[in-house]
Protein backbone atom coordinates (compact mmCIF):
# COMPACT_ATOMS: atom_id res chain seq x y z
CA UNK A 1 0.00 0.00 0.00
CA UNK A 2 1.35 3.40 -1.01
CA UNK A 3 1.67 5.74 1.97
CA UNK A 4 1.09 9.45 2.41
CA UNK A 5 2.62 11.19 5.44
CA UNK A 6 0.86 14.22 6.87
CA UNK A 7 3.29 16.00 9.18
CA UNK A 8 3.92 19.14 11.17
CA UNK A 9 6.71 19.99 13.58
CA UNK A 10 5.54 20.97 17.07
CA UNK A 11 1.94 19.91 16.43
CA UNK A 12 -0.42 20.30 19.41
CA UNK A 13 -0.39 17.36 21.79
CA UNK A 14 -2.55 14.53 20.50
CA UNK A 15 -3.35 16.24 17.20
CA UNK A 16 -2.36 13.38 14.90
CA UNK A 17 -3.61 10.66 17.23
CA UNK A 18 -7.00 12.36 17.36
CA UNK A 19 -7.17 12.52 13.57
CA UNK A 20 -6.00 8.93 13.19
CA UNK A 21 -8.50 7.58 15.69
CA UNK A 22 -11.18 9.75 14.11
CA UNK A 23 -10.53 8.16 10.73
CA UNK A 24 -10.65 4.69 12.26
CA UNK A 25 -13.89 5.49 14.10
CA UNK A 26 -15.55 6.78 10.94
CA UNK A 27 -14.17 3.82 9.04
CA UNK A 28 -15.88 1.37 11.37
CA UNK A 29 -19.16 2.34 9.71
CA UNK A 30 -18.00 0.84 6.41
CA UNK A 31 -19.17 -2.52 7.78
CA UNK A 32 -22.74 -1.21 7.62
CA UNK A 33 -22.43 0.57 4.30
CA UNK A 34 -20.65 3.77 5.38
CA UNK A 35 -18.37 5.67 3.00
CA UNK A 36 -14.80 4.69 2.31
CA UNK A 37 -12.37 6.33 4.71
CA UNK A 38 -8.62 6.40 4.13
CA UNK A 39 -6.79 3.61 5.90
CA UNK A 40 -4.63 4.66 8.83
CA UNK A 41 -1.16 3.12 8.93
CA UNK A 42 0.18 4.83 12.04
CA UNK A 43 0.88 8.09 13.84
CA UNK A 44 3.35 9.82 16.11
CA UNK A 45 3.76 13.20 17.80
CA UNK A 46 4.47 14.97 14.52
CA UNK A 47 2.95 12.82 11.80
CA UNK A 48 0.09 10.69 10.54
CA UNK A 49 0.64 7.99 7.93
CA UNK A 50 -2.36 7.11 5.77
CA UNK A 51 -2.91 5.30 2.50
CA UNK A 52 -2.22 7.31 -0.64
CA UNK A 53 -5.30 7.76 -2.81
CA UNK A 54 -5.27 8.73 -6.49
CA UNK A 55 -7.82 11.39 -7.37
CA UNK A 56 -10.46 11.21 -10.10
CA UNK A 57 -13.41 13.24 -11.33
CA UNK A 58 -16.67 12.70 -9.45
CA UNK A 59 -19.76 11.32 -11.15
CA UNK A 60 -23.46 11.69 -10.42
CA UNK A 61 -23.70 8.01 -9.56
CA UNK A 62 -20.76 8.25 -7.14
CA UNK A 63 -22.29 11.34 -5.53
CA UNK A 64 -25.60 9.57 -4.89
CA UNK A 65 -23.77 6.54 -3.51
CA UNK A 66 -21.72 8.80 -1.25
CA UNK A 67 -24.84 10.49 0.10
CA UNK A 68 -26.38 7.14 0.97
CA UNK A 69 -23.15 5.96 2.59
CA UNK A 70 -22.82 9.20 4.58
CA UNK A 71 -26.30 8.65 6.04
CA UNK A 72 -25.28 5.15 7.13
CA UNK A 73 -22.13 6.51 8.77
CA UNK A 74 -24.19 9.05 10.67
CA UNK A 75 -26.58 6.28 11.67
CA UNK A 76 -23.65 4.40 13.23
CA UNK A 77 -24.10 6.94 16.01
CA UNK A 78 -22.11 8.14 18.99
CA UNK A 79 -22.64 7.82 22.76
CA UNK A 80 -23.28 11.55 23.23
CA UNK A 81 -23.26 14.87 21.46
CA UNK A 82 -19.66 15.95 21.83
CA UNK A 83 -18.19 12.43 22.11
CA UNK A 84 -14.57 12.09 21.03
CA UNK A 85 -13.62 9.30 18.60
CA UNK A 86 -13.58 5.87 20.22
CA UNK A 87 -10.34 5.17 22.06
CA UNK A 88 -9.23 8.81 22.24
CA UNK A 89 -9.12 10.67 25.56
CA UNK A 90 -7.08 13.77 24.73
CA UNK A 91 -7.92 17.14 23.18
CA UNK A 92 -9.82 17.19 19.90
CA UNK A 93 -9.11 19.85 17.28
CA UNK A 94 -10.79 21.82 14.51
CA UNK A 95 -9.13 23.86 11.80
CA UNK A 96 -6.20 23.91 9.39
CA UNK A 97 -3.01 21.96 9.97
CA UNK A 98 -0.99 25.11 10.67
CA UNK A 99 -3.46 26.54 13.22
CA UNK A 100 -5.83 23.95 14.74
CA UNK A 101 -7.80 25.03 17.80
CA UNK A 102 -9.23 22.85 20.58
CA UNK A 103 -12.72 21.49 19.96
CA UNK A 104 -14.64 20.78 23.14
CA UNK A 105 -15.74 17.25 23.92
CA UNK A 106 -18.36 16.25 26.45
CA UNK A 107 -21.40 14.15 27.20
CA UNK A 108 -24.26 16.41 26.14
CA UNK A 109 -27.59 14.65 25.75
CA UNK A 110 -29.42 17.47 23.97
CA UNK A 111 -28.52 19.26 20.76
CA UNK A 112 -29.00 22.83 21.99
CA UNK A 113 -26.65 22.51 24.99
CA UNK A 114 -24.03 20.78 22.85
CA UNK A 115 -24.09 23.41 20.14
CA UNK A 116 -24.16 26.35 22.55
CA UNK A 117 -21.66 25.18 25.17
CA UNK A 118 -19.42 22.95 23.07
CA UNK A 119 -19.24 24.82 19.79
CA UNK A 120 -20.51 28.40 19.43
CA UNK A 121 -19.44 29.95 22.74
CA UNK A 122 -15.89 28.49 22.79
CA UNK A 123 -15.15 29.51 19.20
CA UNK A 124 -16.54 33.03 19.57
CA UNK A 125 -14.66 33.48 22.86
CA UNK A 126 -11.46 32.45 21.09
CA UNK A 127 -12.20 34.97 18.36
CA UNK A 128 -12.50 37.69 21.00
CA UNK A 129 -9.20 36.63 22.59
CA UNK A 130 -7.49 36.87 19.21
CA UNK A 131 -8.98 40.29 18.55
CA UNK A 132 -11.00 39.22 15.51
CA UNK A 133 -14.43 39.30 17.21
CA UNK A 134 -15.80 41.65 19.87
CA UNK A 135 -18.60 42.07 22.40
CA UNK A 136 -21.13 42.68 19.64
CA UNK A 137 -20.40 39.21 18.29
CA UNK A 138 -20.75 37.71 21.76
CA UNK A 139 -24.17 39.35 22.15
CA UNK A 140 -25.29 38.21 18.68
CA UNK A 141 -24.18 34.68 19.49
CA UNK A 142 -26.04 34.68 22.80
CA UNK A 143 -29.17 35.84 21.02
CA UNK A 144 -28.85 32.91 18.61
CA UNK A 145 -28.29 30.54 21.53
CA UNK A 146 -31.43 31.83 23.25
CA UNK A 147 -33.35 31.13 20.05
CA UNK A 148 -31.97 27.61 19.57
CA UNK A 149 -35.14 25.77 20.68
CA UNK A 150 -37.08 27.50 17.91
CA UNK A 151 -34.27 27.39 15.35
CA UNK A 152 -33.63 23.67 15.82
CA UNK A 153 -37.27 22.70 15.47
CA UNK A 154 -37.75 18.99 14.88
CA UNK A 155 -33.99 18.45 14.54
CA UNK A 156 -33.73 18.80 18.33
CA UNK A 157 -35.04 15.26 18.70
CA UNK A 158 -32.31 13.63 16.60
CA UNK A 159 -29.90 11.22 18.26
CA UNK A 160 -26.11 11.82 18.24
CA UNK A 161 -24.63 11.00 14.84
CA UNK A 162 -21.11 9.87 13.96
CA UNK A 163 -20.00 12.95 12.03
CA UNK A 164 -16.88 13.86 10.08
CA UNK A 165 -16.95 17.35 11.57
CA UNK A 166 -15.01 19.22 8.87
CA UNK A 167 -16.75 18.00 5.74
CA UNK A 168 -16.01 20.70 3.21
CA UNK A 169 -15.42 19.62 -0.39
CA UNK A 170 -11.64 19.45 0.05
CA UNK A 171 -12.01 16.65 2.56
CA UNK A 172 -14.06 14.51 0.17
CA UNK A 173 -11.68 12.92 -2.29
CA UNK A 174 -12.96 11.15 -5.38
CA UNK A 175 -11.04 8.18 -6.66
CA UNK A 176 -11.34 5.29 -9.10
CA UNK A 177 -8.40 3.34 -7.73
CA UNK A 178 -10.63 0.34 -7.01
CA UNK A 179 -12.51 0.47 -10.30
CA UNK A 180 -15.75 2.43 -9.91
CA UNK A 181 -15.51 6.09 -8.91
CA UNK A 182 -16.19 6.59 -5.20
CA UNK A 183 -15.77 9.18 -2.45
CA UNK A 184 -13.08 8.81 0.22
CA UNK A 185 -13.09 10.81 3.45
CA UNK A 186 -9.93 12.47 4.76
CA UNK A 187 -8.93 15.04 7.43
CA UNK A 188 -11.83 14.76 9.90
CA UNK A 189 -12.64 16.54 13.13
CA UNK A 190 -14.70 13.48 14.04
CA UNK A 191 -17.10 13.58 16.97
CA UNK A 192 -20.60 12.82 18.10
CA UNK A 193 -22.70 15.57 16.57
CA UNK A 194 -25.77 16.35 14.53
CA UNK A 195 -26.11 14.82 11.06
CA UNK A 196 -27.03 18.20 9.55
CA UNK A 197 -23.58 19.56 10.50
CA UNK A 198 -21.82 17.56 7.78
CA UNK A 199 -24.44 18.29 5.14
CA UNK A 200 -24.40 22.01 5.92
CA UNK A 201 -20.60 22.08 5.70
CA UNK A 202 -20.76 20.47 2.25
CA UNK A 203 -23.16 23.21 1.18
CA UNK A 204 -21.15 26.04 2.74
CA UNK A 205 -18.13 25.97 0.45
CA UNK A 206 -19.73 24.05 -2.38
CA UNK A 207 -19.26 20.44 -3.41
CA UNK A 208 -19.81 18.96 -6.85
CA UNK A 209 -23.19 17.24 -7.29
CA UNK A 210 -24.48 18.42 -3.91
CA UNK A 211 -28.11 17.82 -4.90
CA UNK A 212 -27.26 14.26 -5.89
CA UNK A 213 -25.47 13.69 -2.59
CA UNK A 214 -28.60 14.91 -0.79
CA UNK A 215 -30.80 12.66 -2.90
CA UNK A 216 -28.71 9.65 -1.92
CA UNK A 217 -28.74 10.71 1.72
CA UNK A 218 -32.49 11.18 1.90
CA UNK A 219 -33.04 7.76 0.32
CA UNK A 220 -31.48 6.20 3.43
CA UNK A 221 -32.33 8.67 6.19
CA UNK A 222 -34.88 11.41 5.39
CA UNK A 223 -34.01 14.68 7.09
CA UNK A 224 -36.39 16.38 9.50
CA UNK A 225 -38.67 19.09 8.17
CA UNK A 226 -36.96 22.48 7.92
CA UNK A 227 -33.43 21.21 7.29
CA UNK A 228 -32.92 23.78 4.52
CA UNK A 229 -33.62 26.66 6.91
CA UNK A 230 -31.23 25.18 9.49
CA UNK A 231 -28.20 25.13 7.19
CA UNK A 232 -27.18 28.65 8.21
CA UNK A 233 -27.40 27.66 11.88
CA UNK A 234 -24.94 24.79 11.46
CA UNK A 235 -22.66 26.92 9.30
CA UNK A 236 -22.15 29.42 12.13
CA UNK A 237 -19.50 27.25 13.79
CA UNK A 238 -17.16 26.85 10.80
CA UNK A 239 -17.59 30.50 9.85
CA UNK A 240 -16.79 31.54 13.43
CA UNK A 241 -13.73 29.33 13.06
CA UNK A 242 -12.77 31.17 9.89
CA UNK A 243 -13.08 34.43 11.83
CA UNK A 244 -10.58 33.00 14.33
CA UNK A 245 -8.20 31.70 11.66
CA UNK A 246 -8.44 34.42 9.00
CA UNK A 247 -10.53 37.37 10.25
CA UNK A 248 -11.35 39.79 7.45
CA UNK A 249 -14.60 39.37 5.59
CA UNK A 250 -15.57 36.30 7.58
CA UNK A 251 -16.45 38.56 10.52
CA UNK A 252 -19.12 40.44 8.56
CA UNK A 253 -20.34 37.12 7.14
CA UNK A 254 -20.74 35.70 10.64
CA UNK A 255 -22.68 38.75 11.79
CA UNK A 256 -24.91 38.66 8.74
CA UNK A 257 -25.66 34.97 9.29
CA UNK A 258 -26.57 35.55 12.94
CA UNK A 259 -28.87 38.43 12.07
CA UNK A 260 -30.58 36.37 9.35
CA UNK A 261 -31.39 33.69 11.93
CA UNK A 262 -32.81 36.23 14.36
CA UNK A 263 -35.23 37.92 11.95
Amino acid sequence: MATYRKHRAFAPKGFFECEGRGLQWLGEAQAQGGPRVVDVIGWGDGYLDIERVDSAMPTIEAAKAFGAALARMHDAGAPYFGSAPAGYEGTCYFGPLQDPVPMDTGEWTDVASYYAQGRLRPMVELGVKRGELDQYDVELTEDVIAALPDLLGKAASDKPARVHGDLWSGNVMWTADRGETEAVLIDPAAHGGHREEDLSMLALFGVTYYRDILEGYQSVHPLKTGWQERQTLWQLYPIAGHCVFFGGGYVSQYRSMCRSLLR
